[in-house]
């Protein structure tokens, strides 16, 4: 579904990202981690087009990213909260974000009616601006609009960070609901490992812009991570 191929990125002299080769398959649930700097969300920029490599390429579902605008019709992703657009209400923004996928408003009422729970009556009906919500209700906020429309890529930068304990494992949840059936290709960085090996079948972990290992999940990961970011 994913590839990377021969992909860096430099600012002048400084090298931020070397990836020779990635290969994503279709309906994988792949976990990126590494320390800050790593790398991570720089990756994940190139594979949205937010930023250009200095060389090489990402083709995500046969489609060159930064050739054609045709792969933003199948991939659903959310960063940070300058992926929300903050004078909007939640419900607003759902809207905006579903008639971008071809949904009309009753479309989008039916998908977030799964998402009760994890919302905790914090999101909708609140009469607030998505710029006024905690960091915590935005990023719920966001990960959702990512999963309208049944896109077959969802990315997702950090998704863990600034949720309650109890909201992390709903997530966890929806996470593991999205990637069952092996038809979502699912891409999550995290710093914490215990959620990541939790939801994704396989690590790939980045030291200063290098792909340092790439696991297939097992009883066995958490600690062979916790061993390689202790040493």
């Amino acid at each position: 579904m994913i590839q990377v191929n021969t992909v860096s990125k430099r600012y002048g002299s400084t090298e931020v990202l070397n990836i020779n080769e990635l290969t994503i398959p279709k309906g994988q649930s792949l976990g990126l981690v590494g320390n800050n700097g790593a790398g991570k969300t720089t990756l994940f920029n190139i594979i949205l087009d937010l930023i250009r490599p200095t060389t090489g390429e990402i083709i995500n579902n046969n489609v060159v990213v930064n050739k054609s605008e045709d792969w933003k019709t199948f991939t659903g992703s959310f960063i940070d909260e300058s992926f929300l657009i903050g004078y909007l209400t939640p419900e607003e923004y759902f809207d905006f974000i579903g008639d971008l996928r071809g949904l009309n408003k009753e479309d989008v009422k039916t998908f977030l009616n799964q998402f009760d729970e994890f919302f905790n009556d914090e999101i909708l009906g609140e009469r607030k601006y998505l710029r006024d919500l905690s960091k915590g209700n935005q990023k719920k906020a966001g990960i959702v609009a990512a999963m309208i429309g049944n896109p077959q890529v969802v990315i997702l930068d950090e998704p863990f960070a600034n949720l309650d304990p109890t909201t992390q494992i709903r997530l966890k949840n929806i996470i593991r609901t999205l990637t069952e059936n092996n038809e979502v290709t699912v891409v999550v960085s995290s710093h914490d490992l215990s959620h990541v090996t939790d939801v994704c079948k396989r690590i790939v972990v980045l030291d200063k812009g290098n792909i340092v290992n790439d696991i297939t999940t097992s009883p066995e990961t958490l600690k062979e991570l916790e061993s390689y970011f202790s040493a």
